[in-house]
């Protein structure tokens, strides 16, 4: 194990960060992704589907593997099912707001993100009906109160497939087959599950999936996307240049074009479509056993610390931890580990207000969140735990 000394460890900066903020951004990804996006940055600099010229279609090209490798990993129906999108914010709005008007019904949970909390809160000023679930630390979302709540107008059921603050994992098979029973729409915010977890589209009845390039699927931020299910109709947010159809002036109705106007970030696209294949060659189920390990060694080492609290589900749970510590602010306790140990956490609220209500951080500036991945080292744990005693002994 290597033993934290923090003055040593302050002055000397003999070791590089530890980086264990992966659920906000993936710290280290493929070295291909580097590679990619460099190479679309410095050898296929057209602009896709605008011209015919070789660079315009090879980043064409670049464009079209990547949204096909996006289908496989998915298991969507079509390549064209596939609607890069700027990040999984984008895509929710796209989904959230393509579907929903004034007299709708809508059904989340107390688990979201604010990138759905929040459009739904705007929502309802403008006549949508909004229920929000209540949800287990353990187990999430009950499936029999998704389907009690489903009413006449239900338009849409959200969920979360795994919590951002808890990594509580929702049974989103279950759910989708009540949607599927029930003819509502089903959208899955994937943010923390896209690449980590294997997710079949078609098997788990879900009909929109909103998904994050830079986090399990080791992309660049400004990238994401959402699968629509064929025949869902979403109304545009935005109206410009496809590339396709110029001489209309209406928006064209096909896909992916339909809701992808203006110039695409290639470069970004390009190194996603290298993250996916890094976790295809190595097989997610290597990357979800891996990620297994290193939380529950993270669960089962916090949980021997007198002072500390664990915030996570006992069950089935994703690579994320919250944790309060006795007598410390959790932005204090952030800022000592970024400043005396060079281990990189997330503090406070996490942009999901919600979420803190079911574990009852809300009222207490939240929590501090720790987040592994697949390339943290078990060293990088224990340096985390034993910075963390320390923290937590007052020896500081």
């Amino acid at each position: 194990m290597r033993t934290i000394n923090a003055t040593y460890n302050c002055q000397k900066k003999e070791f590089i960060m530890i980086y264990l903020d992966y659920a906000a951004t993936s710290g280290k990804k493929p070295e291909g992704v580097y590679e990619a996006v460099l190479h679309a940055l410095r050898d296929v600099s057209g602009n896709p589907g605008r011209s015919g010229h070789k660079l315009s279609l090879q980043a064409g090209k670049l464009v079209i593997e990547t949204r096909m490798l996006c289908s496989r990993l998915f298991h969507a129906e079509s390549a064209e099912s596939i609607v890069f999108c700027s990040n999984a914010t984008d895509a929710l709005n796209l989904a959230i707001r393509g579907v929903l008007k004034a007299g709708n019904h809508v059904i989340s949970s107390h688990l979201e993100h604010n990138s759905v909390a929040r459009p739904l809160e705007h929502l309802k000023d403008e006549g949508v009906e909004v229920t929000k679930l209540k949800s287990s630390l353990d187990s999430g979302v009950d499936p029999e109160d998704v389907k009690a709540a489903i009413k006449d107008n239900t338009k849409l059921v959200i969920m979360t497939h795994i919590s951002n603050v808890t990594g509580t994992v929702n049974d989103i098979d279950a759910i989708g087959r009540v949607c599927r029973e029930k003819g509502v729409l089903f959208l899955v915010d994937a943010a923390q599950s896209a690449g980590a977890r294997k997710i079949d589209v078609q098997k788990m009845n879900i009909d929109l999936l909103a998904f994050p390039g830079h986090k399990c699927l080791y992309g660049p931020q400004g990238t994401g996307g959402l699968y629509i299910k064929p025949g869902v109709d979403l109304r545009t947010l935005k109206q410009g240049g496809t590339g396709s159809k110029s001489e209309m002036l209406h928006q064209p109705d096909d896909l992916p074009d339909k809701y992808e106007s203006g110039t695409l970030n290639v470069p970004g696209i390009a190194g996603l479509g290298a993250g996916i294949s890094f976790i295809m060659n190595e097989g997610q189920e290597k990357i979800e056993k891996r990620e297994k390990f290193l939380v529950d060694m993270l669960v089962g080492k916090l949980k021997e610390i007198p002072n500390v609290k664990v915030l996570c589900s006992e069950n089935d749970r994703g690579c994320v931890v919250s944790i309060t510590i006795d007598g410390y602010e959790p932005q204090d306790v952030a800022i000592m580990l970024n400043q005396v140990f060079d281990i990189a956490v997330r503090s406070e609220l996490h942009c999901a207000p919600d979420a803190h209500q079911v574990i009852g951080t809300l009222n207490c500036s939240g929590t501090v969140r720790i987040s592994p991945n697949y390339f943290t080292t078990e060293e990088e744990i224990e340096c985390c735990v034993e910075a963390i005693q320390l923290i937590s002994s007052g020896k500081l």
